[in-house]
């Protein structure tokens, strides 16, 4: 095999690897918000119900999740799977798993700045919102950054685990041709794409906390 059509066929593995890694980012980021708005409620329900939810996402193997929320529908209820329903099952498995996670280094982020902020903002007059949004979320960003940047790094590798629902990404497409091929480029070639991915992540996260520098 050239290596003009090396790369074409991991080309394809790799848009499907992007793919998830988009759309996870996308639907994690604020259902995680959301979580951690639960798990800090006053009300001892939702407490009960998010600490219940992000004990099991933590607790159990991404893999296994990613089986039950594709298989889970037709062995409830019946429904016939088709297998466009792969990705989907791909991203709502991902995206619930990093939400647990994202939710609770949102907790701490938010749980680390002082009651005397809030207490100044209610003094100048702001809402609640206001003060979340205005004041406290930006300073939570800047120091979430690092855990986050983590978390996106392991989220970039973890899209290897969509085989285990027959979509082929970045690491399935080089292991096919690694097999056919009886050959290790294929790997190095998948190696180095994570390599350069993972990166650009890093480099990209790492602007970002300079850009929010002017928050201590």
């Amino acid at each position: 095999m050239s290596i003009e059509v090396l790369l074409r066929e991991l080309g394809k593995g790799m848009l499907i690897s992007v793919e998830i890694f988009a759309g996870t980012l996308l639907f994690s980021l604020p259902l995680g918000l959301i979580v951690a708005f639960g798990r800090m409620s006053k009300f001892a329900l939702p407490r009960l119900i998010t600490k219940i939810y992000i004990s099991i996402m933590r607790g159990t193997p991404l893999m296994l999740q990613l089986l039950v929320v594709y298989f889970g529908p037709y062995y409830l209820f019946g429904v016939r799977i088709s297998s466009s329903y792969r990705i989907i099952a791909v991203l709502i498995g991902f995206s619930i798993n990093y939400a647990a996670y994202f939710a609770e280094i949102y907790r701490g982020g938010i749980e680390s700045i002082s009651e005397g902020q809030y207490e100044a903002a209610k003094v100048l007059g702001y809402s609640k919102n206001q003060t979340f949004f205005r004041i406290v979320f930006p300073q939570v960003v800047k120091r979430i950054i690092p855990p986050v940047t983590n978390e996106v790094i392991t989220l970039v590798k973890d899209t290897s685990l969509a085989y285990s629902l027959a979509v082929v990404e970045m690491f399935t497409a080089a292991k096919q041709i690694a097999a056919s091929q009886t050959s290790m480029v294929p790997f190095l070639a998948a190696g180095i794409f994570y390599y350069v991915f993972n990166l650009l992540v890093a480099l990209g996260m790492e602007a970002f906390e300079k850009k929010l520098s002017y928050y201590h």
